[in-house]
């Protein structure tokens, strides 16, 4: 270790004395200097062994001004020594300008090196304290965030690499203060940036106590398979967490403010059963904002929603309605007349026959995929047809791009754009450990997120899919982009409280789970919460903010 490194810091703040302190301070200051940062250092760092886990800045200089670290730091580290740089230097000569830079390097066990860098560009400002906690530099993330900040101060900077995370806490009080930064998470009550200008997708789970959006089993409207409060679920953390945006803060969903911007219109989703997920999420969220829950109703009475169809539910003070049409595909299920008679067949080529209940909605939610992976569409054999052509076997993938670019073609032709906003949900990620949906895979007594980035998946085939699609088609969509926030939420699902638990035999509850769909309350209201966030983003009609 290169101790002279350590007390490099022989400018002794010259500019910072008086005039009579100016006759011993090229001693006297050097030497109490001196003396305080071998203190902190012995204090804090233990020289007999070069990987103690106790760790501190290194190299800390400045000039023409002081930086006042309040608290000791100190760092947990694994495997390998953490070395931190902290300096600070002048930029005028009444030092009232501080060019900050702190840099974290962290070394994995497998020689991997992992770097943060925060730069800030304070005047009339400090930092109080300076912390990280490392415990696995193997999920650490590059981070450049850049701050401008006048008559301000910063109450702390932690990095926490484990978490792949750098927050900034700053307290306003001092009035004049701004932030703006990339890749900052700041948890201190001011946003680091406007949601308009982040990746709202691109995030973590934090524990949230506000949550849930509406009581678990007060909502009349929840199918009973993700109803696993009244399917005796006995936990229910799994409803108490929030995504959290690294760089900014998103909207809670203000039920009144959406109905109120929604007076008048219509919204439906189209899709599958996960589309059923989140359109029943939504009906409960804005349900439960209302006094006079009589005012909501599904226009044919129907209280149960598994069967294909259209639904509808009216919010009667507001004049609108939110819908559901069941179309799994986009494209149109059909049959074929061959050689050895008819068989089922999904034209790759041609829309749902349902379009006409969704063509002048005011916004449409899309999606497809999770019956791409049934038995029948995953194996391609005689299946797939467009025009008068069957294929004898086409793959999964290929036939998915091809209905998407169906889909993009009729909403081109279609829609009015106008009129009419588009949307489409992305894939939600399933959690089946030791098989598939049909074959024994299970998700039972998880009950919390995956924390750990190295076991999350990679982005969905699908979604490449859709992400090709995207850049052909005319019509501005919005992209609900939910894979990697659903990866994280292994313990979400229903698995065996699809029904009431204590109805299933052993056998049963071991066989019977699902994986894919979301208990509600649930993952599903932090869908139609970033729905919220994105038409204000978009901010098209009475979206406008």
């Amino acid at each position: 270790m290169n101790l002279k490194k350590l007390v490099a810091i022989s400018d002794h703040f010259p500019n910072s004395a008086s005039p009579r302190k100016k006759l011993v301070s090229g001693f006297g200051l050097g030497f109490v200097s001196i003396f305080i940062l071998l203190f902190i250092l012995f204090s804090t760092f233990s020289f007999k062994n070069p990987n103690s886990d106790k760790l501190f800045f290194q190299g800390f200089n400045t000039s023409n001004d002081i930086i006042f670290i309040k608290n000791s730091t100190q760092f947990e580290q694994n495997p390998k020594p953490f070395v931190g740089e902290n300096r600070a230097e002048s930029n005028d000569s009444n030092g009232s300008n501080l060019d900050i830079r702190l840099r974290l390097l962290g070394i994995d066990g497998k020689g991997n090196t992992h770097l943060g860098n925060v730069t800030s560009n304070v005047k009339n400002g400090s930092f109080d304290e300076i912390t990280a906690k490392v415990v696995d530099f193997k999920n650490t993330h590059v981070v450049k965030p850049k701050d401008d900040v006048k008559n301000g101060t910063f109450g702390a900077i932690s990095m926490n690499p484990i978490e792949g995370k750098v927050k900034v806490f700053q307290d306003f009080g001092n009035g004049n203060g701004s932030v703006r930064s990339d890749g900052l998470d700041q948890d201190g009550g001011k946003v680091s940036r406007s949601f308009e200008d982040c990746d709202i997708f691109d995030g973590r789970w934090v524990r949230d106590d506000s949550k849930p959006y509406y009581p678990a089993g007060s909502c009349p409207y929840v199918d009973r398979d993700f109803n696993c409060y009244l399917n005796r679920r006995p936990d229910d953390e799994f409803v108490k967490w929030r995504w959290q945006p690294f760089g900014c803060e998103i909207p809670s969903l203000n039920a009144t403010d959406f109905l109120e911007r929604f007076r008048g219109k219509k919204m439906v989703f189209v899709g599958d059963s996960l589309n059923r997920n989140m359109w029943e999420s939504l009906v409960c969220i804005l349900r439960h904002s209302l006094k006079n829950k009589k005012a909501v109703y599904e226009i044919s009475g129907r209280k149960e929603f598994k069967k294909k169809g259209f639904y509808a539910f009216r919010f009667e003070d507001y004049n609108c309605t939110v819908d559901f049409v069941c179309s799994p595909f986009l494209v149109r299920e059909s049959s074929f007349n061959g050689k050895n008679g008819s068989f089922e067949t999904l034209r790759l080529d041609l829309m749902d026959r349902t379009t006409s209940m969704y063509q002048d909605a005011d916004i449409l939610i899309f999606n497809t995929g999770h019956w791409w992976t049934h038995e029948k569409t995953s194996r391609g054999e005689d299946y797939y047809q467009e025009g008068n052509h069957v294929y004898p076997r086409l793959k999964a993938l290929d036939a998915y791009t091809r209905a998407l670019s169906t889909w993009a073609k009729w909403v081109d032709k279609n829609i009015d754009t106008q009129k009419t906003q588009v949307i489409f949900r992305g894939y939600s990620l399933t959690h089946f450990r030791g098989g598939q949906w049909n074959s024994g895979g299970q998700c039972h007594k998880e009950t919390e997120p995956i924390f750990n980035t190295s076991h999350l998946t990679n982005y969905p085939s699908k979604m490449r899919a859709f992400d090709n699609v995207l850049r052909v088609i005319k019509t501005p969509v919005i992209y609900l982009n939910i894979s990697r926030l659903t990866d994280y939420r292994k313990d979400g699902h229903p698995s065996v409280y699809r029904t009431v638990y204590k109805s299933l035999s052993p056998e049963q509850r071991i066989a019977a789970q699902d994986c894919s769909h979301w208990c509600l309350p649930g993952v599903p209201d932090t869908w139609n919460e970033l729905l919220y966030a994105s038409l204000l983003k978009v901010g098209r009609g009475s979206w406008k903010r």
